[in-house]
């Protein structure tokens, strides 16, 4: 059907993606944050989200984490592959696990002082990558696009509009 890798959007949006990633490494590696990973990005946000962070003061509203479940279903990751990307974002110190006190059976996870820290330098490093990778592009080109790939990711169960 798609003769042309260029015609093929798998193909596309694949490329796109490895690229940005590169793109976002580099920029991570240059502001001083090399521990800090491309992969977790979803996670990080989540619990900078969650931990109600004061965007004036940048103090943090609440120690209480996630719930390694609840963290994985907003930042849009398989259980399976949660396990192993929160082992790393620990030995990288970013986050630490402790027990969920109302339930025994259950992990959550939280920021390390050094997680809440480099949420500044990381917000600053993505916005210098998509100010770089998304050059040229119109504004209302870039509402179209990001649509496009929120009704990708209904269609795929990943997401929701």
């Amino acid at each position: 059907m798609y003769s042309n890798p260029s015609d093929c959007p798998y193909y596309l949006i694949t490329r796109a993606s490895l690229s940005v990633t590169g793109l976002l490494k580099q920029e991570l590696a240059n502001s001083g944050i090399e521990d800090v990973k491309p992969a977790y990005l979803g996670v990080l946000m989540c619990l900078w989200t969650s931990d109600g962070m004061d965007e004036t003061l940048g103090k943090l509203g609440s120690e209480d984490g996630m719930r390694l479940v609840e963290l994985g279903r907003c930042a849009g990751l398989e259980p399976s592959t949660m396990t192993g990307l929160i082992d790393r974002m620990a030995r990288d110190g970013l986050v630490y696990r402790a027990n969920d006190p109302k339930d025994r059976r259950a992990q959550k996870v939280n920021l390390t002082e050094k997680g809440l820290h480099v949420r500044n330098l990381v917000f600053n490093a993505v916005a210098k990558m998509l100010e770089e990778a998304f050059s040229g592009i119109e504004p209302d080109q870039m509402e179209v696009a990001k649509k496009v790939l929120m009704q990708v990711l209904v269609n795929t169960k990943k997401g929701s509009m």
